[in-house]
């Protein structure tokens, strides 16, 4: 990609969450210091991660490892306030600031190259600048992209112009997780887990994951992985081409009395939040760049772009007003705080993209008022069919499919009744089967031969699958296959009933052995013509002597 106008300039400012933390605790800057959230760490100093304090590591592990390490909590509006210097120091030599998450903000790499002489003179103002008024510690990085750039500013590089992809290959997979506090919340979750199956996969740096092909990556992992494949080959994470918002979207609120204090405008803020998404969702639109502005007594105006890769939604259109006005009125730098209480608060959907592409699911995407309508007609339908008439999904764990999902009516308490976390030994790795009949279907598994496959007493099969039949139709030829794992659970229970334990003679195996297998059908010169000639992979399952279609993969 050499496209100018997705250059990038990112300045990155390492630990922000536990540099804002020290800095409002005016702890020593060698002081070993970690931020926590839900008893986890969410950022730690230097000094800390020398003693082996690491991201994610619970509370009680870091303290063991760094017994004087001071414990902060996580608090966004205090991040927020804190860097709000610092965005005003960019501000100062570069307009057109997007700050992406405390501690990290953008900005178009164009206008700068060309006032100050070149991309590198411009970094070097900016780390020049921030130092002299804020004395925080920062990177620049500049790129193709604002994943490149982002990645970048980590490694204190320059990338020329059309090398996004190259700088970009030889970096380990797990950096795709830096897309994670860019993410909604479900999306950010998953994060982790693929990388762990990209990595149980083969795919160990971001240029082989950007050699994947994108409907591979699409039908195979998801929206969130499709993300994070566009990003790894040096694209925008989203296309270039965007809608203009129409000026009828601006939500404008007049303050009299004017408002000097965070929790007075945090209740404008949600009432607005409000108005501009039911405005978006009118003309089926949602925000990806958010503009906040805000006029003073004095006559003063302040203005700030928050960029997020997913969606806006209104809380979290809500969360941004309030960090944005708790660092404009409640920031350190005097120079950038407003003289006066704030007497208009409007917001501004900066970039916005079609609502149709989103794949929100039914409960992420109710909110507010909608939520309350859609819980009123399932309560009204439960009213006139019952109960069970409405479920909902709850994910859960154990090693059968059939196990990983429960659904509960819709009121009542959405609790898994396994944990879904591991270890769940001898469970189907990810991704689980498209489709799970509710009854399996019979199958037979044949070898070359045309004999039965059957589970020997080593839990090995007897032969290598050559064909398969389902449902007593035409059987298929086996391109591929993989396992088998067992699984014997409850063996016991044959013991206590009076059984004999011996095994059944036809199998060989212990009467409550369940083998599954992975295999992949072709249709071969024994198939029909009107058949379906395409592949189809099933999750096979032996169980008591027999073959069964527990699962299919489209």
């Amino acid at each position: 990609m050499n496209d100018v106008s997705a250059r990038r300039i990112v300045v990155w400012c390492p630990d922000w969450p536990v540099v804002a933390a020290a800095r409002a605790a005016e702890l020593e800057p060698l002081v070993p210091a970690a931020v926590f959230a839900a008893n986890r760490v969410v950022a730690c100093s230097a000094t800390a991660r020398e003693s082996g304090v690491r991201r994610g590591m619970r509370r009680r592990e870091a303290q063991g490892r760094c017994p004087e390490l001071v414990v902060c909590d996580h608090d966004p509006s205090r991040d927020v306030r804190l860097f709000e210097p610092v965005v005003t120091a960019v501000e100062e030599l570069v307009p057109g600031v997007e700050v992406v998450r405390p501690g990290l903000v953008a900005v178009p790499a164009r206008g700068p190259a060309r006032y100050f002489g070149g991309e590198e003179v411009a970094a070097e103002k900016l780390v020049d600048e921030i130092d002299a008024q804020t004395g925080v510690e920062c990177r620049i990085g500049v790129a193709d992209g604002l994943f490149a750039a982002i990645l970048a500013a980590r490694h204190a590089r320059h990338v020329e112009p059309g090398g996004s992809r190259e700088f970009l290959a030889p970096l380990p997979i797990e950096e795709v997780e830096q897309l994670a506090d860019r993410l909604g919340q479900k999306q950010a979750a998953q994060q982790p887990e693929l990388v762990d199956l990209l990595r149980r996969l083969g795919i160990r740096t971001l240029g082989e994951f950007a050699g994947l092909g994108r409907a591979d990556v699409a039908t195979r992992f998801g929206p969130a992985a499709l993300l994070a494949h566009r990003a790894a080959a040096g694209q925008e994470e989203r296309p270039v081409k965007r809608r203009r918002p129409p000026p009828e979207l601006v939500v404008t609120e007049e303050l009299d009395p004017p408002v000097d204090r965070v929790d007075r405008a945090a209740f404008v803020a949600k009432a607005l939040a409000d108005e501009l998404h039911a405005k978006l969702g009118d003309l089926g639109l949602a925000c990806t760049r958010l503009g906040i502005s805000a006029r003073t007594g004095n006559g003063e105006e302040l203005h700030r772009i928050w960029r997020c890769a997913e969606p806006l939604t209104p809380a979290a259109t809500a969360d941004r007003v309030r960090w944005q006005l708790d660092g404009w009125l409640n920031g350190r730098n005097r120079k950038g705080r407003p003289t006066a209480g704030l007497d208009e608060l409007s917001l501004r959907p900066e970039e916005v993209v079609g609502a149709g592409g989103l794949q929100l699911d039914l409960l992420s995407a109710a909110t507010g008022e909608a939520a309350a309508r859609a819980g009123r007609a399932f309560a009204r339908v439960q009213g006139m069919l019952g109960p069970e008439s409405v479920l909902t999904g709850v994910l859960g764990g154990g090693r059968d499919p059939r196990d990983q999902v429960r659904f509960v009516p819709w009121g009542d308490e959405r609790r898994a009744g396994l944990p879904a976390e591991p270890p769940w030994p001898g469970r189907i790795p990810a991704p689980s089967p498209t489709v799970v009949p509710g009854a399996p279907w019979p199958a037979r598994v044949l070898d070359e031969s045309g004999e039965s496959v059957w589970i020997t007493g080593r839990m090995g099969l007897s032969a290598a699958p050559h064909r398969v039949e389902v449902g007593g139709g035409r059987s298929r030829a086996v391109a591929g296959w993989a396992g088998p794992w067992p699984v014997t659970e409850r063996w016991w229970v044959d013991l206590l009933a009076g059984g004999s334990g011996q095994t059944a003679p036809e199998s060989h195996a212990p009467p409550r052995a369940l083998v599954r297998l992975q295999v992949v059908l072709v249709q071969d010169e024994a198939g029909s013509a009107d058949e379906d000639s395409g592949e189809v992979a099933l999750l096979l399952v032996h169980e008591r002597g027999d073959w069964w279609v527990q699962g299919t993969y489209r």
